[in-house]
Parts: C-alpha cells; structure tokens; sequence
C-alpha cells in the first residue's frame, strides 16, 4: 500500500470520526432545544430545535448520500449547504421572534 493511499483512508476515517461526533453533538443539543420547547411550549425554542435540526442534518448528510446512495459528491454538498443555510435562517428567526 502506497503512502498517499494510507493518508487517504487515515483522512477518510478522521472524517468519519467527526461527522459522527457531530451527528451525537448535534442530536443531543436538538434534543435540549426540543425538550426546552416541550416544557415551555415557547414558539421560539420549537424553532431553535428545528434549526439545530436542520443544521445536524445538513452536516451528517453529504457524506452519507455519497457514502450509501453514490449521490455525486458535489451533490450531497450542495444539499447539506441548503439544509446548514435552512437551519440557521430558522435559527436566526427563533432568536429574532422571541
């Protein structure tokens, strides 16, 4: 096995890691933001979690559609811009409505 080959798979395991870490990281503040939402029943935390929702998704999307699904890459990226920009315009009007 060629070194450029081993850098390749130490890289691709790495981002693994850390899209795993983000799904968990991500889930466990939508689920804080929701559970928030449900004692409180304030619209804006209903948003907050589905912005940090929105944003989880688009960020552990990508890879998978390429992944699983053999989406070309530049096609799961575009998808997960979409979904991080969706989250975070939902975010920033949670905030805004307060």
């Amino acid at each position: 096995m060629s070194p450029h080959h081993t850098g390749t798979i130490e890289i691709a395991l790495a981002l693994a890691v850390v899209k795993t870490l983000v799904l968990v990281v991500g889930g466990v503040i939508t689920y804080f933001a929701f559970k928030a939402y449900r004692r409180t029943r304030q619209r804006a935390l209903g948003l907050l979690a589905l912005g940090f929702g929105l944003v989880t998704l688009g960020l552990f999307l990508a890879g998978l559609l390429y992944e699983l699904l053999g989406v070309r890459l530049a096609t799961g990226v575009l998808l997960e811009s979409l979904l991080v920009l969706a989250g975070f315009l939902v975010i920033a009007y949670s905030l805004y409505v307060q």
